[in-house]
Order: C-alpha cells, then sequence, then structure tokens
C-alpha cells in the first residue's frame, strides 16, 4: 500500500527562480516518489519562490506543518536538507515537529537514518549548509561594500523616488538617471519644506489634494514618504550605502510596555556611524545648501516637537537637568482657582526607570522661570556691541576654519588624483598594456565621479559667497533690536518662542543655578541694572528662610560667586543672574 506524501521544495533568490531550479526540485522528488511507492497528490506539491532557508516562516512550509498536525500525511518529501532550512537546528525542530505528528522525513539526496552513521553524516550536511549560508552572506556583503567602494549604483536597493536606475552594461555600470517629471516633485517638496515653512503633513496632503501620483500605483503620499525624501542624501548629489544595521533592540517602547515588555523581533534596524557611509556619487536634484536647510530643520523638528501639546509655552525643548543629562517637559496641577504650569525632569519620574528615580531635581514653575530668561535674552539685545562681535568672530572663523573650505580643498586633490588615473589609463592603452574593451570598463567611472566633484566643488564656492553676504547682518539686526524693543510686550508666545529659539541654544537647571547658554556672547562687565561686587560664597551662611520663587518651599543663597565678578539680583525673585562668553546663570 502507497504512502500518503507532500513534497516540499524551495529556491531563495531571484536568479534560482528564473533559472527553473525550484522546477527540476519537484519533478526530480516525484521520480523518486513514483519509484518507491509513494502517493503524492497534485494539490499536496509545495513550493516556496524566494524565501530564504535561515527563516521558518514560509507559506508553503506552514501547509505542509498544518497538513502533518492534522494527520493527513505520512511522509514529507524534501530534495536535501539544505531546502528543508538552512540552520541545522531548524532542520532538527522541524523533524521533530513532524515525527511528534507520526510523520516521516524523507531527503531525496542524503542517506535515510538507518544506522547512526546515517545520522551522523545527515548532521554534517546541516551543519556544512548553515556553514555555507554564513560564507555566501559574508562574500555577498563584502562584494557589495567593494562595488560601493567603487561608486556602483547597482549595490543600493532601488532608485528612490525621482531617479531611474540604468542597469550596468559593457561599458559602464549601472548608475541613476534624474526622472524628470519625479524630479519636480522633488524639488517642490523641498521648497515648501525649506522656503515656505510647511511641516511635513500639510505637504502630504497638499500633494495628496493636488492629485500628484507616488510612484506605487493608486497609492497615497504618507508622512513617511515625504520624511524619507527629506532625509535621503541621494537628492544632494551623493548617495550613501550602509546606512543602517540591524542591532539588538536597546529600549522598550511604550507599545511593547503595553505588551507585557515582550518583543516580536529581538532586532531593530538601527543608524550607522555616519563615517561608516559609503559615498556613491548620483546627479544631484537639489543643491547641497537646501538639503543642508531641510537637513537642520528636520533636526531642530525632533528637539522642539510639540507632541500634543495643547497650551503652547515659551522653553519648550531648551530645558534639561544639569544631574541626569535628562529633558525637562511641563506638567500641571489645578486648583481651586487656577491651573500652575510647572516644568518637570524626566529623570525625577519614578514609574519610568522600573520605580526608582534617577535624579531628585524638584519642578520649576513657569509662570515664575519664563519671564527671568525672557528678561535676559532682552537684556542681552540690549547691547549693539554684542552683535557685532559676535558676527566679526564668526567671520574671522569663517575664514579660517570653515568646515566647506576644508571639504573644498579636499575635492580638489581628489580631482586632481582622478585626472592623473584617467590620464594613467590613457597612457596605459597607447602603449598597449590594457584593451579598449578594459579601458571602456573602467574610464566610465571615473568621469561619473569627477562629474560629481566639479558639482559639489561649484556649489560649495557659490555657498561661500552666500555666506560672506550673510554674516553682514549688523545694520539689518539693529533695526531688529529697535522693532523689538518697541513691540516687547505686545508680542504672542509663538513670537517670544520663535525669538527665544533663535538666540538661546539651551537651558541647563541645576540645584543652585539656572544656566542659559547663549548665541551670542555675554561680555564681562556690568550686565544691566545696579550692580555691585560679589565675593566668594560663604559656605557657614545658612540659607535663606524663605521660598525661592521658582521652587516653592526650597530656600536660595543671597550671595553667589560670579565669575565675571558682576551679578544682579531681581527685586522680586531674589535671583541673581551672571554671566561670561556665551553663558549666564541664573542664581537660586
Amino acid at each position: 500500500m502507497k504512502k500518503l506524501a507532500a513534497i516540499y521544495a524551495r529556491v531563495s533568490s531571484d536568479q534560482q527562480r528564473e533559472s527553473h531550479t525550484i522546477v527540476s526540485q519537484t519533478e526530480a522528488v516525484k521520480e523518486f516518489a513514483g519509484t518507491n511507492d509513494y502517493q503524492v497528490p497534485a494539490e499536496w506539491v509545495f513550493e516556496d519562490d524566494g524565501y530564504s532557508g535561515a527563516n521558518l516562516l514560509r507559506p508553503g512550509l506552514e501547509q505542509v506543518r498544518d497538513l502533518a498536525a492534522s494527520g493527513q500525511i505520512q511522509t514529507v518529501l524534501v530534495l536535501s536538507p539544505d531546502r528543508l532550512s538552512r540552520k541545522y537546528a531548524y532542520q532538527v525542530l522541524l523533524m521533530e515537529e513532524l515525527a511528534k505528528n507520526g510523520v516521516e522525513t524523507v531527503f531525496v539526496r542524503a542517506p535515510q537514518m538507518n544506522t547512526p552513521e546515517d545520522r551522523l553524516l545527515l548532521q554534517f550536511q546541516g551543519m556544512i549548509a548553515e556553514y555555507e549560508r554564513a560564507q555566501i552572506l559574508e562574500r555577498s556583503r563584502r562584494g557589495k561594500r567593494h562595488r560601493a567602494k567603487q561608486g556602483e549604483a547597482s549595490v543600493l536597493s532601488g532608485a528612490p523616488y525621482g531617479f531611474r536606475y540604468v542597469p550596468k552594461t559593457q561599458e559602464s555600470p549601472g548608475t541613476y538617471e534624474i526622472h524628470e517629471p519625479e524630479a519636480a516633485v522633488v524639488r517642490r517638496i523641498y521648497a515648501l519644506y525649506t522656503g515656505d515653512g510647511l511641516p511635513i503633513g500639510a505637504i502630504t496632503a497638499r500633494l495628496n489634494e493636488e492629485g500628484i501620483p507616488p510612484r506605487k500605483a493608486g497609492g497615497r503620499w504618507e508622512r513617511s514618504t515625504v520624511w524619507g525624501i527629506l532625509k535621503n542624501p541621494a537628492y544632494r548629489g551623493t548617495a550613501c550605502f550602509g546606512k543602517t544595521q540591524c542591532a539588538p533592540r536597546q529600549k522598550i517602547t511604550r507599545p511593547v510596555r503595553l505588551k507585557g515588555g515582550r518583543v516580536s523581533q529581538r532586532a531593530a534596524t538601527v543608524d550607522r556611524p555616519r563615517e561608516e557611509w559609503i559615498e556613491i556619487p548620483v546627479p544631484a536634484i537639489v543643491t547641497p545648501e537646501t538639503f543642508a536647510l531641510a537637513e537642520e530643520r528636520l533636526r531642530q523638528n525632533k528637539k522642539f516637537s510639540p507632541r500634543g501639546t495643547k497650551v503652547e509655552n515659551l522653553l519648550q525643548g531648551l530645558l534639561y537637568c544639569k544631574h541626569c543629562s535628562s529633558g525637562l517637559y511641563r506638567t500641571s496641577t489645578r486648583t481651586s482657582a487656577r491651573t500652575i504650569y510647572y516644568y518637570r525632569c524626566y529623570g525625577s519620574d519614578a514609574y519610568r526607570h522600573g520605580g526608582t528615580p534617577l535624579c531628585h531635581q524638584k519642578p520649576l514653575r513657569q509662570d515664575a522661570l519664563d519671564p527671568i530668561v525672557w528678561e535676559e535674552v532682552l537684556r542681552l539685545l540690549d547691547n549693539p556691541s554684542l552683535i557685532e562681535n559676535k558676527l566679526n568672530r564668526r567671520r574671522e572663523a569663517a575664514r579660517q576654519s570653515d568646515p566647506s573650505q576644508r571639504r573644498l580643498e579636499a575635492l580638489k586633490q581628489e580631482e586632481a588624483r582622478l585626472r592623473n588615473g584617467m590620464e594613467r589609463l590613457l597612457t596605459a592603452y597607447q602603449e598597449g598594456l590594457m584593451s579598449l574593451d578594459e579601458l571602456r570598463g573602467r574610464m566610465p567611472a571615473l568621469k561619473v565621479r569627477d562629474q560629481a566633484i566639479q558639482s559639489e566643488v561649484q556649489a560649495l564656492n557659490a555657498m561661500a559667497i552666500d555666506k560672506a553676504s550673510t554674516l553682514r547682518l549688523a545694520e539689518v539686526f539693529s533695526s531688529f533690536r529697535e522693532r523689538l524693543r518697541n513691540n516687547a510686550e505686545t508680542l504672542d508666545i509663538l513670537e517670544k518662542r520663535r525669538i527665544m529659539r533663535l538666540l538661546v541654544k539651551e537651558i541647563a537647571v541645576g540645584d543652585h543655578a539656572i544656566t542659559i547658554r547663549h548665541s551670542i556672547p555675554v561680555s564681562g562687565g556690568p550686565i544691566g541694572g545696579s550692580s555691585a561686587p560679589s565675593g566668594p560664597a560663604d559656605p557657614s551662611r545658612p540659607p535663606s528662610e524663605g521660598s525661592y520663587a521658582l521652587c516653592p518651599g526650597r530656600g536660595f543663597t543671597h550671595r553667589g560667586q560670579c565669575r565675571t565678578g558682576r551679578t544682579r539680583k531681581d527685586p522680586e525673585t531674589g535671583v541673581r543672574t551672571e554671566g561670561q562668553g556665551e553663558i549666564s546663570e541664573v542664581r537660586r
């Protein structure tokens, strides 16, 4: 009596699929079944095209396991162990699972495991298959890195929106070319984001409203698609290989916590360090300046994102804790008369850190801290010499240590090396040391790289001219200060916050001082108001019995050491401000 059997076959790559190796697998197993008294219905022939042997989630394999679990088959026929899985551990797991259901696993090109020697040989075959897979992956990785260093775009996953991939030929390697209808959309996205200041969500909505089709037929524009376009360096003329890698998951996010702290996958995709990226020159769709503006705004959005803020505040995204370096968020409490807002350190929340807070920084009253910082910013703008000195300093730094200038020198050196390389190739061809086919195969990549270098040199020269004109802003800034002085009392919270983010880098909150790091220097002389010399702090002096205005219930020191020798005391809160270089401090 013939045994009921199912046939399983698998190939992992498109190349194997195109060469019809899965058909030859199936035919070989059918021939084996016909000569060994196995009955295989036509619907029980399962094939997995393009599925890796290192993964158990395969449609055909799932159906085979379901049939075995339901008791409908007696045998599973597979060509060889590596077709069942490339990992020996997976082979053992599957064969044990099938054996528990009374199903025998038979390999056509392997021993039938009738003796211990046959089982040992099968184990060796499984280990060799796993080693072969690791070897293939390593060779593929090294081969892709080598081709990426040669400037071949064929190692990239696919041409992004705005480009079209040109396959490699015997004369030239694979590369990108600009697809003008899509490139016009890319330029418009950058113009809306950097010029008009529209957020990513508004740009996405506008593209969908105007009926501009994405690359996928019948699809819609999504925020992630627009974000990916704004972040991809290929649009400035430099595609990058090896930007991401798989790594163990480092933290448990809120969705994972809701699942009980377990994750469905063990690895996550993370960015590699920028210096490990391999740059591949491609045609540029936007200028490097436009891409840099978009990159800077994306960075600012990450820092200042409102994240569901309903009531605007002045210092959002600028505060951090001196003790644990965590950011400060705004929270509130409600009394019978009003709502009181506080800035609270993330590290002081015990529930975020397993029941134990990282630091003991107390909350700060928003209605006390915001006016002090705003007054400090207005005081800095009242001194025109600060702005002039800062601009002069930046102009001098731009001439001496501008990164773009160093990049320009490096590009000129690389251009000279490329020209020498092309001349040596022509000399070798003229002297008969290489054939015409070899010359045609190596010269196009050098020419593409040379064109990319020339484009980047022109862009850097233009950017240097723009930067030189931008640094002469003293007269324009003086008129801005005059308008700000006249309208300081009538500005709304959004306008104040915009000015704050332009002039303040960050604000550090500590136990006894609040440090404001400005974008302009603070002089070492008196900084406004009635000032008097201040000696060193007296450690034996007890703190005041009064309540510190920013943190109710906490005392503050009446005398503080000022690095500039000058302090200014706020008459209402009793806090002191001091400054040196680009730092101002509010003493508690």
